[in-house]
């Protein structure tokens, strides 16, 4: 084989190891597929651009494969998606037409700059619980539509970011059970790559999307998706999302030093400190998942020990601490 062609084989199967770690990260956290795979392809040397579209382009087909799962399981809330998807291909059009005009290099700093916001956004999420005692209620249009115009403009300048903007606002107004949050901003995200894509394609043109990368990333994904599932048993998703929170923000932080010219001890510190902020919030996320599940038992015990507990109250306790340890890790409902 050429020496051209053993490369090309050999970058093709690192772009489908990216699309892999994505989705097994997206799959376990509900979120983070764009984030991973575009902090990935910037770190390999594509284009901010051309990373984001083609990130958003293989997206059209884990999202659609996403979206009929959650359907399936009924972990959908149409009227949440009707109100929320619309907003989001919009944002995400205008961020794709926008990112499409500026050049790359002045895009490599903007995006790693909301990538490592998104990151450390990643980091204090994980590191503390949600509050779930507000289940119940009806979430209003005034409320989804700025939230998906937002979430859909910062997916698509930044390389991801709908489910870490989408996901956790949802998860905080505590108007619907995690299940179906994650569902929802799933099956509405297929909308938003499509929007997102059509951006591209109208700012950068065909050539703009990298079709072997694209390939590499939805194959990657599919292959990943069963394991995914596996792997949300095995792994807490509130370890996860503090670990890949800190891999974003020091990855990111490496082209912002750059762009800014830091040099000299500056750069060691600024390093030190952000590896310090990272072990921080993975002891408090280690702290939260033990709460958690000291919560749970305590209510488990409880249900069984009481003496006037009716039939299958016993079995309630356990599902009722599974939907909140599911809101504070923000992992998908098993399925």
């Amino acid at each position: 084989m050429p020496k051209s062609q053993g490369a090309l084989v050999r970058k093709l199967l690192v772009l489908a190891l990216v699309g892999l770690v994505a989705q097994l990260v997206d799959g376990s956290l509900g979120m983070a597929y764009g984030l991973t795979s575009s902090t990935l392809l910037l770190v390999a040397g594509v284009a901010p651009a051309a990373a984001s579209a083609s990130v958003h382009l293989a997206e059209i087909g884990t999202t659609l494969a996403a979206g009929v799962a959650h359907w399936r399981f009924g972990n959908v809330d149409w009227r949440v998606v009707t109100r929320i998807a619309l907003p989001g291909a919009i944002g995400a059009f205008v961020g794709a037409t926008l990112l499409s005009s500026i050049s790359t290099e002045s895009a490599a700093p903007w995006m790693a700059g909301i990538l490592f916001t998104l990151g450390a956004y990643l980091l204090v999420r994980f590191a503390r619980p949600l509050r779930t005692d507000r289940i119940g209620g009806r979430l209003r249009g005034r409320f989804l539509g700025p939230l998906g115009l937002v979430a859909g403009f910062v997916d698509a300048t930044g390389g991801g970011g709908w489910g870490p903007v989408a996901t956790p606002a949802l998860l905080v107004s505590g108007r619907l059970e995690p299940r179906k949050v994650i569902g929802s901003v799933d099956t509405a995200e297929f909308v938003v790559a499509g929007a997102a894509s059509v951006g591209f394609l109208i700012g950068l043109g065909t050539e703009g999307f990298l079709l072997p990368t694209v390939a590499a990333l939805l194959i990657g994904g599919l292959i990943a998706a069963p394991l995914a599932a596996w792997l949300v048993r095995i792994v807490p998703a509130q370890l996860l999302g503090a670990a890949v929170g800190g891999v974003i923000v020091l990855t990111n932080a490496r082209t912002l030093i750059r762009s800014a010219e830091l040099d000299g001890p500056v750069r060691p510190t600024l390093y030190a400190l952000l590896a310090a902020g990272w072990l921080a919030a993975l002891v408090l996320a280690v702290r939260a998942l033990r709460r958690t599940r000291r919560a749970r038992a305590l209510a488990a015990e409880a249900a069984s020990a009481s003496p006037g507990t009716p039939a299958g109250a016993t079995d309630a306790a356990p599902a009722d601490a599974s939907a909140a340890d599911l809101a504070i890790s923000g992992t998908r409902h098993p399925r």
